[in-house]
């Protein structure tokens, strides 16, 4: 989990309220406590890392694919790859 000493102290804070659960609220008090920091810490750290975690959106990977589509090439040299790519997958799994 990122530290505190990952935010500076330069860096702009929004001030924001969420509503925690007593356990949830015992368990960062807890994690804050072994880790030396605050709370708000602790907090800041798990949505960093959940952020991190997350898969791409659909939308981020159909870009990445564009940006991919047609940069690559058959080391055969086949240039009929789109419109001929069943007959190639049946030639290859024969």
């Amino acid at each position: 989990m990122p530290s505190c000493s990952a935010y500076t102290v330069g860096m702009k804070m929004i001030r924001s309220q969420v509503q925690l659960t007593e356990e949830q609220m015992r368990s960062l008090r807890r994690c804050a406590a072994i880790e030396g920091i605050s709370v708000a810490a602790v907090i800041r750290g798990c949505i960093d890392e959940a952020l991190e975690a997350r898969p791409p959106s659909r939308a981020r990977l159909y870009a990445k694919a564009m940006q991919l589509a047609g940069s690559l090439h058959d080391a055969a040299g086949a240039t009929d790859l789109s419109s001929e790519h069943d007959r190639y997958l049946a030639e290859a799994f024969s």
